[in-house]
């Protein structure tokens, strides 16, 4: 994704320093000076850049630094905190709260993904338990109405707009009002874009902000845009009283530095960032998660969130109990491949991973991987219930496999590689079954020995990576499992 290189080089500034035999002031300026290259390539603006480079040299006094202390990681943690206040505008932005009516009104140039987003934003929400309606005050864009509502349609959120009338105030008006009188505790009022920062276009702007007095004025910018974002920010936030951010089009490999530091240079917080054209390709920006992605340290916390969102919290414990047993079925091997799918984009979820680079997934690999995944999935369709709940892969015969393929449509060897990857994993499985006391069942995981075994099969860079034993109790608490 965007930023992708941006965190690729910085990381491997910090590893180069951390492969030098001593850490002096020498290799302290040359980690220095490839970040700065890094950030500055990304299309960061060279004062920010500049600002940055010196809070880090302040932060940073390998001198007084007594004998002993991990000066790698001493400079790490400083890099680590001034990306982040370079990001963080040190405010909160408004938050809708669930049962009370609150008006939040999109803007931005035309082509930075609004529409789209409005319906991302509505749908987030729509999942969080919230009754959210779309208006569509755009009557600038010809087919924006129709975008919207075939956006609306689609993820069953009422809307409003018209064919007929050409003012947008008095739509914004209408469609407030109407979901007031409906319940609707979420309005969310999409409103004209321009090719460029035009008068009429902030004159409309105010015009609609005035008429339905929102809560909230999110303003969508195009993430590939690099430098002009800063400009572009500051004018919106100057004429529409901007209080959030979303940047868009972080899924391609255009330089994001710039937006996203032009951006926290407004003092406006970002608060999502769209990363493609589907619903889900919508996440919520949390400064310190997306810089620890970012440099490759993961996000343990939101890959465990997104396990709980993708998984019914009853099944939770069960699918854990059924892996850590060994009883790993070809319908184990399906949930699991589910549950996958519905955790988002697979890039995304690997780079909560300590230790994932986001770099190292090239573009195009996430349409892949999931392709995979769901030609597998059509495999076991065609599949009988013995064969998918049997735990003996002899089972599956020559005969069986021609026709499995046969009644997926898929080719006997693709039968063949997805049964040779569900060995594997089981084979995995069956080790772990192996090494876990006898007597363990889900609700009795307070064994030291249980968690010392799966910490034993967990290699150990990995865990140093995540931060040892604890962080691994938690997320078994997490997932419902007793520790």
């Amino acid at each position: 994704m965007v930023l992708a290189q941006l965190g690729g080089s910085i990381s491997r500034a910090l590893a180069q320093m951390s492969n030098a035999t001593v850490i002096d002031d020498k290799a302290f300026a040359d980690c220095l000076h490839e970040i700065a290259r890094a950030l500055l390539q990304s299309d960061v603006q060279i004062r920010m850049v500049s600002d940055m480079r010196a809070n880090i040299r302040r932060a940073v006094n390998l001198d007084a630094l007594p004998a002993g202390t991990n000066k790698r990681r001493i400079i790490q943690q400083a890099v680590f905190a001034e990306l982040c206040n370079m990001l963080d505008p040190g405010k909160p932005s408004f938050t809708p709260t669930k049962g009370k009516p609150s008006v939040v009104m999109f803007v931005g140039l035309q082509g930075s993904g609004k529409t789209t987003t409005c319906t991302k934003y509505a749908h987030y929400h729509q999942l969080k338990g919230f009754k959210p309606s779309l208006v569509c005050a755009d009557t600038f864009r010809a087919g924006a109405f129709d975008q919207l509502k075939q956006n609306a349609t689609k993820a069953k959120i009422p809307y409003y707009g018209s064919y007929m009338e050409s003012d947008p105030v008095k739509i914004a008006v209408e469609g407030v009002e109407r979901f007031r009188k409906e319940k609707s505790d979420l309005i969310i009022v999409d409103t004209s874009g321009r090719h460029k920062q035009e008068a009429a276009l902030f004159e409309e702007m105010r015009q609609v902000a005035e008429a339905t007095k929102p809560d909230l004025v999110i303003f969508v910018m195009d993430g590939s845009i690099g430098q002009a974002a800063f400009d572009q920010a500051q004018a919106f936030k100057q004429s529409a009283s901007v209080g959030a951010v979303i940047v868009t089009k972080l899924d391609g490999h255009a330089k994001g530095g710039g937006a996203l530091s032009a951006v926290a240079a407004t003092k406006s917080p970002v608060v999502f960032i769209g990363t493609g054209e589907h619903m889900q390709d919508f996440e919520v920006f949390d400064v310190k998660p997306f810089v620890s992605r970012l440099l490759g340290m993961g996000d343990l916390s939101g890959l465990v969130n997104k396990i709980k969102d993708a998984m019914p919290a009853d099944q939770q414990p069960e699918l854990m109990q059924r892996l850590i047993e060994g009883t790993f079925t070809l319908r184990v091997f399906y949930e699991l491949f589910q549950n996958l799918l519905n955790m988002g984009p697979i890039g995304q979820v690997l780079s909560m991973i300590p230790g994932f680079r986001s770099e190292l997934m090239p573009k195009g690999h996430d349409k892949e991987s999931q392709a995979k995944i769901k030609r597998y999935m059509t495999i076991m369709d065609s599949m009988t219930n013995a064969e998918l709940d049997s735990t003996n892969p002899k089972l599956m015969s020559e005969s069986r496999i021609k026709r499995v393929a046969r009644g997926s449509g898929r080719t006997m060897k693709d039968v063949t590689d997805m049964l040779e990857e569900y060995k594997r994993i089981a084979k995995v499985c069956s080790k772990l079954k192996k090494k876990l006391p006898k007597n363990m069942d889900r609700n009795v995981m307070n064994n030291k020995d249980t968690l010392n075994t799966i910490n034993n099969l967990i290699p150990k860079q990995l865990l140093n990576q995540i931060g040892g034993v604890n962080p691994l109790q938690s997320i078994m608490k997490q997932m419902g499992l007793k520790t």
